[in-house]
Protein backbone atom coordinates (compact mmCIF):
# COMPACT_ATOMS: atom_id res chain seq x y z
CA UNK A 1 0.00 0.00 0.00
CA UNK A 2 1.64 3.46 -1.32
CA UNK A 3 2.09 6.95 0.98
CA UNK A 4 3.32 10.15 -0.01
CA UNK A 5 6.35 11.12 1.59
CA UNK A 6 7.86 15.07 1.51
CA UNK A 7 11.35 15.90 1.13
CA UNK A 8 12.52 12.40 1.16
CA UNK A 9 15.94 11.69 2.84
CA UNK A 10 16.95 9.08 0.45
CA UNK A 11 15.67 7.04 -1.89
CA UNK A 12 16.28 3.51 -4.14
CA UNK A 13 13.65 3.64 -6.70
CA UNK A 14 13.16 5.44 -9.68
CA UNK A 15 13.35 9.78 -9.87
CA UNK A 16 11.72 12.18 -11.92
CA UNK A 17 12.41 16.00 -11.96
CA UNK A 18 9.04 17.39 -13.79
CA UNK A 19 8.19 20.74 -14.64
CA UNK A 20 4.68 21.26 -16.99
CA UNK A 21 4.97 19.14 -20.02
CA UNK A 22 8.63 18.90 -19.56
CA UNK A 23 11.24 15.91 -17.83
CA UNK A 24 14.87 16.81 -17.27
CA UNK A 25 16.87 13.69 -18.06
CA UNK A 26 21.10 14.30 -17.33
CA UNK A 27 22.77 16.08 -20.45
CA UNK A 28 23.64 12.26 -22.23
CA UNK A 29 19.92 11.41 -21.96
CA UNK A 30 20.01 9.37 -19.17
CA UNK A 31 18.12 9.16 -15.78
CA UNK A 32 18.43 11.46 -12.66
CA UNK A 33 19.34 10.03 -9.22
CA UNK A 34 18.81 11.09 -5.99
CA UNK A 35 21.74 13.31 -5.83
CA UNK A 36 20.46 15.22 -8.97
CA UNK A 37 16.78 15.72 -7.42
CA UNK A 38 18.87 16.83 -3.93
CA UNK A 39 21.27 19.57 -6.00
CA UNK A 40 18.19 20.84 -8.25
CA UNK A 41 15.81 21.14 -4.80
CA UNK A 42 18.52 22.98 -3.36
CA UNK A 43 18.32 25.57 -6.26
CA UNK A 44 14.55 26.02 -6.30
CA UNK A 45 13.32 26.49 -3.06
CA UNK A 46 9.50 26.94 -4.34
CA UNK A 47 9.86 23.17 -5.88
CA UNK A 48 8.06 20.10 -4.62
CA UNK A 49 10.04 17.25 -3.30
CA UNK A 50 8.04 14.22 -2.65
CA UNK A 51 8.42 10.13 -1.95
CA UNK A 52 5.47 7.76 -3.35
CA UNK A 53 6.46 4.30 -1.19
CA UNK A 54 5.86 1.55 -1.94
CA UNK A 55 6.29 -0.63 0.80
CA UNK A 56 9.96 -1.21 0.13
CA UNK A 57 9.37 -3.54 -3.01
CA UNK A 58 12.09 -1.82 -4.46
CA UNK A 59 9.33 0.37 -7.16
CA UNK A 60 9.63 3.67 -4.83
CA UNK A 61 9.10 6.50 -6.89
CA UNK A 62 10.87 10.26 -6.03
CA UNK A 63 9.58 13.08 -7.78
CA UNK A 64 10.84 17.13 -7.73
CA UNK A 65 8.40 19.13 -9.58
CA UNK A 66 10.54 22.09 -10.32
CA UNK A 67 8.60 25.48 -10.18
CA UNK A 68 11.21 27.20 -13.14
CA UNK A 69 13.14 25.90 -15.85
CA UNK A 70 15.10 29.28 -15.38
CA UNK A 71 18.82 29.11 -14.50
CA UNK A 72 19.42 25.10 -14.89
CA UNK A 73 22.84 23.81 -13.50
CA UNK A 74 24.87 22.59 -16.21
CA UNK A 75 24.57 18.77 -17.00
CA UNK A 76 20.90 18.66 -17.35
CA UNK A 77 18.77 18.63 -20.18
CA UNK A 78 14.60 19.42 -20.78
CA UNK A 79 12.83 17.13 -23.01
CA UNK A 80 9.00 17.03 -23.80
CA UNK A 81 7.12 14.23 -22.02
CA UNK A 82 5.53 13.50 -25.71
CA UNK A 83 9.05 12.76 -26.68
CA UNK A 84 10.21 10.69 -23.93
CA UNK A 85 6.55 8.64 -24.46
CA UNK A 86 7.71 8.05 -27.90
CA UNK A 87 11.22 6.77 -27.34
CA UNK A 88 10.97 5.07 -23.77
CA UNK A 89 10.21 1.30 -22.79
CA UNK A 90 6.55 0.68 -21.55
CA UNK A 91 7.82 0.45 -17.65
CA UNK A 92 9.55 3.97 -18.11
CA UNK A 93 6.64 5.51 -19.66
CA UNK A 94 4.05 4.38 -17.09
CA UNK A 95 6.62 6.06 -14.42
CA UNK A 96 7.41 9.14 -15.75
CA UNK A 97 3.20 9.86 -16.12
CA UNK A 98 2.68 8.82 -12.65
CA UNK A 99 5.43 11.18 -11.66
CA UNK A 100 4.11 14.12 -13.90
CA UNK A 101 0.37 12.86 -12.32
CA UNK A 102 1.27 13.16 -8.72
CA UNK A 103 3.43 16.24 -9.08
CA UNK A 104 -0.10 18.07 -10.46
CA UNK A 105 -2.54 16.58 -8.23
CA UNK A 106 -0.36 17.88 -5.64
CA UNK A 107 -0.09 21.31 -6.80
CA UNK A 108 -4.15 21.45 -7.35
CA UNK A 109 -5.21 19.58 -4.27
CA UNK A 110 -4.00 21.95 -1.48
CA UNK A 111 -7.31 22.22 0.16
CA UNK A 112 -10.42 20.22 0.98
CA UNK A 113 -13.35 20.94 -0.89
CA UNK A 114 -15.71 19.89 1.84
CA UNK A 115 -14.41 22.21 4.35
CA UNK A 116 -11.78 24.54 3.58
CA UNK A 117 -9.18 23.25 6.06
CA UNK A 118 -5.78 22.87 4.54
CA UNK A 119 -4.46 19.06 3.63
CA UNK A 120 -1.81 17.54 4.54
CA UNK A 121 -0.59 13.60 3.44
CA UNK A 122 -2.40 10.52 4.53
CA UNK A 123 -0.64 8.47 6.69
CA UNK A 124 -2.05 5.14 5.08
CA UNK A 125 -2.32 6.03 1.48
CA UNK A 126 -1.24 7.74 -1.64
CA UNK A 127 -3.76 10.89 -1.03
CA UNK A 128 -4.58 14.05 0.84
CA UNK A 129 -6.21 13.57 4.29
CA UNK A 130 -8.28 16.51 6.03
CA UNK A 131 -7.57 17.40 9.82
CA UNK A 132 -10.94 18.77 10.17
CA UNK A 133 -12.96 16.21 8.68
CA UNK A 134 -11.66 13.42 7.99
CA UNK A 135 -11.84 13.39 4.33
CA UNK A 136 -10.07 11.14 2.19
CA UNK A 137 -8.89 12.67 -1.16
CA UNK A 138 -7.00 10.47 -3.85
CA UNK A 139 -5.68 11.54 -7.10
CA UNK A 140 -8.15 12.26 -9.67
CA UNK A 141 -8.02 10.27 -13.07
CA UNK A 142 -10.39 11.52 -16.26
CA UNK A 143 -11.41 9.33 -18.58
CA UNK A 144 -11.43 9.67 -22.06
CA UNK A 145 -12.43 8.03 -25.11
CA UNK A 146 -10.99 8.38 -28.43
CA UNK A 147 -11.76 6.43 -31.87
CA UNK A 148 -10.78 6.29 -35.06
CA UNK A 149 -13.89 5.87 -37.64
CA UNK A 150 -12.97 4.04 -41.04
CA UNK A 151 -15.23 4.10 -44.07
CA UNK A 152 -13.66 1.15 -47.05
CA UNK A 153 -10.08 2.37 -47.23
CA UNK A 154 -10.14 5.70 -45.93
CA UNK A 155 -10.00 6.94 -42.17
CA UNK A 156 -11.35 10.11 -40.50
CA UNK A 157 -9.11 12.72 -39.11
CA UNK A 158 -10.22 15.88 -37.50
CA UNK A 159 -8.08 19.20 -36.81
CA UNK A 160 -9.34 20.60 -33.28
CA UNK A 161 -9.76 24.23 -33.25
CA UNK A 162 -8.08 24.10 -30.07
CA UNK A 163 -4.73 22.46 -30.10
CA UNK A 164 -1.83 24.35 -30.42
CA UNK A 165 -0.35 22.91 -33.21
CA UNK A 166 -1.87 22.38 -37.22
CA UNK A 167 -2.38 18.46 -37.13
CA UNK A 168 -4.95 16.14 -38.23
CA UNK A 169 -5.87 13.80 -35.33
CA UNK A 170 -8.80 11.58 -34.12
CA UNK A 171 -12.10 12.38 -32.75
CA UNK A 172 -11.72 12.48 -29.08
CA UNK A 173 -13.42 13.57 -25.56
CA UNK A 174 -14.03 13.23 -22.44
CA UNK A 175 -16.33 10.89 -21.05
CA UNK A 176 -19.34 12.65 -19.10
CA UNK A 177 -21.38 11.69 -15.90
CA UNK A 178 -23.52 8.71 -16.43
CA UNK A 179 -21.98 7.45 -19.62
CA UNK A 180 -20.33 4.18 -20.60
CA UNK A 181 -17.25 4.42 -22.82
CA UNK A 182 -19.00 3.12 -25.73
CA UNK A 183 -21.65 5.94 -25.46
CA UNK A 184 -19.17 8.61 -25.32
CA UNK A 185 -17.72 7.43 -28.30
CA UNK A 186 -20.77 7.48 -29.99
CA UNK A 187 -21.87 10.89 -28.81
CA UNK A 188 -18.49 12.56 -29.44
CA UNK A 189 -18.81 11.49 -33.07
CA UNK A 190 -21.87 12.95 -33.63
CA UNK A 191 -21.70 15.82 -31.69
CA UNK A 192 -18.23 17.16 -33.98
CA UNK A 193 -19.46 15.42 -37.09
CA UNK A 194 -22.44 14.60 -37.38
CA UNK A 195 -21.81 11.11 -38.45
CA UNK A 196 -23.35 7.71 -37.26
CA UNK A 197 -21.03 5.07 -36.55
CA UNK A 198 -21.23 1.33 -35.56
CA UNK A 199 -19.04 -1.87 -34.70
CA UNK A 200 -16.94 -0.23 -31.99
CA UNK A 201 -13.93 -2.51 -30.98
CA UNK A 202 -12.08 -1.07 -28.17
CA UNK A 203 -8.33 -1.62 -29.02
CA UNK A 204 -6.85 -0.43 -25.86
CA UNK A 205 -5.73 2.09 -23.18
CA UNK A 206 -3.03 5.13 -22.65
CA UNK A 207 -1.90 7.31 -19.46
CA UNK A 208 -1.89 10.86 -20.89
CA UNK A 209 -0.99 12.87 -17.93
CA UNK A 210 -1.55 16.44 -19.22
CA UNK A 211 -2.36 16.57 -16.70
CA UNK A 212 -4.56 13.35 -15.54
CA UNK A 213 -6.10 11.68 -18.57
CA UNK A 214 -7.18 8.30 -19.39
CA UNK A 215 -7.24 7.46 -22.72
CA UNK A 216 -9.64 4.59 -23.87
CA UNK A 217 -9.33 4.01 -27.83
CA UNK A 218 -11.37 2.68 -29.83
CA UNK A 219 -12.02 1.27 -33.80
CA UNK A 220 -15.16 2.13 -35.22
CA UNK A 221 -16.76 2.26 -39.02
CA UNK A 222 -19.02 4.35 -40.90
CA UNK A 223 -22.57 3.85 -41.00
CA UNK A 224 -24.26 7.05 -42.12
CA UNK A 225 -24.66 10.65 -42.47
CA UNK A 226 -22.80 13.65 -44.17
CA UNK A 227 -19.68 15.44 -42.18
CA UNK A 228 -21.41 18.52 -40.57
CA UNK A 229 -18.66 19.84 -38.09
CA UNK A 230 -19.48 21.23 -34.47
CA UNK A 231 -17.22 24.58 -35.23
CA UNK A 232 -16.18 24.77 -31.80
CA UNK A 233 -14.38 22.03 -31.27
CA UNK A 234 -13.43 20.87 -34.78
CA UNK A 235 -11.69 23.20 -37.72
CA UNK A 236 -11.99 20.89 -40.38
CA UNK A 237 -12.29 17.04 -40.93
CA UNK A 238 -11.68 14.59 -43.53
CA UNK A 239 -11.49 11.29 -44.92
CA UNK A 240 -7.78 10.10 -46.05
CA UNK A 241 -6.48 7.22 -46.86
CA UNK A 242 -3.44 5.63 -45.05
CA UNK A 243 -0.72 5.92 -47.19
CA UNK A 244 -1.74 9.49 -47.43
CA UNK A 245 -2.02 11.07 -44.04
CA UNK A 246 -1.46 14.51 -43.59
CA UNK A 247 0.46 15.59 -40.10
CA UNK A 248 -0.81 13.84 -37.31
CA UNK A 249 0.43 12.93 -33.56
CA UNK A 250 3.99 11.74 -33.61
CA UNK A 251 5.03 8.08 -31.84
CA UNK A 252 4.61 7.78 -28.10
CA UNK A 253 0.57 8.86 -28.39
CA UNK A 254 -2.04 6.03 -28.57
CA UNK A 255 -3.29 8.30 -31.28
CA UNK A 256 -0.19 7.44 -33.31
CA UNK A 257 -1.40 3.66 -33.23
CA UNK A 258 -4.65 4.06 -34.03
CA UNK A 259 -3.63 5.79 -37.11
CA UNK A 260 -1.47 3.40 -38.40
CA UNK A 261 -3.01 0.47 -37.17
CA UNK A 262 0.05 -0.90 -34.63
CA UNK A 263 -2.84 -2.54 -32.42
CA UNK A 264 -2.47 -6.56 -32.46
Amino acid sequence: MSMLIDNPFSSEGSCFAVFDKFLLLKEDGSALDFSDLCALHAQDAKSDFFEENENGNGSNLCVLSLSTLDALPDGYAVRTLREYFATCAENEVIKASRAKSLAAWRKNTRFCPACGAQLVNSSRFTARECPACAGLHFPRIEPCVIVLVSRGEKILLVRHTYRNQDIYACIAGFIEAGESAEHAVLREVKEETGLTIRNLVYKGSQSWPFPDQLMLAFTAEYESGELVLQKEEIADAKWFYRDDIPASPKPGSIAYKLIHNLFD
